[in-house]
């Protein structure tokens, strides 16, 4: 009975610490969310590709930051870096307010990375460093939304392709019928 008592023990915690691991932040609680402002619905960054997905296809919505605040979890820079990671070069911004007055300007890709800062009500930065953020569930949820965009970035550059002589004529089309079944 003893070992059966740690072995319950032992499951409940390693449970509990994946459970941790994926849970959001929880200094940002979306309980306390007074406001959601989107400051800048969709933006470029220097990093955008539109072979791979125009930023004007993508915009954020309050349900966006949300999800976001229920699902983030904190990465350090070298693994939000843009160097080491996917990203797509656009970026929704909104400010959230909190109940106690607290200010979270967020940075929102639709890959799910996110990047923080804290302000006071005065709008002046406070102590606490930026964060970095990944949202998986985020990113697997927005790309969802977005089969139509990533399915027009795709035409745009097999036909670039071919125009270009590097596929052979009507190679584009096959490749599209075969990308679109797939997603």
């Amino acid at each position: 009975m003893n070992k059966f008592n740690s072995l319950i023990v032992t499951t409940l915690i390693v449970a509990t610490g994946i459970a941790i691991a994926e849970a959001a932040d929880r200094r940002y609680p979306l309980a306390y969310v007074q406001k959601i402002e989107i400051t800048e619905p969709s933006r470029r960054t220097a990093w955008e590709d539109k072979d791979f997905l125009d930023c004007d296809d993508v915009v954020l919505t309050e349900e966006d930051v949300r999800y976001a605040l229920l699902h983030m979890r904190r990465v350090s820079w070298s693994a939000y870096a843009p160097e080491n990671t996917d990203t797509t070069g656009c970026k929704g911004s909104v400010l959230v307010t909190f109940k106690n007055g607290r200010i979270l300007a967020m940075g929102i890709e639709p890959t799910g990375r996110i990047t923080t800062a804290e302000y006071d009500t005065g709008m002046k930065v406070t102590a606490s460093p930026a964060g970095f953020y990944e949202c998986d569930p985020c990113r697997e949820r927005k790309m969802k939304l977005l089969k139509d965009a990533l399915y027009r970035a795709d035409e745009r550059r097999l036909k670039k392709l071919e125009a270009e002589g590097k596929i052979p004529p009507g190679e584009a089309e096959r490749r599209l019928k075969t990308l679109r079944a797939s997603r």
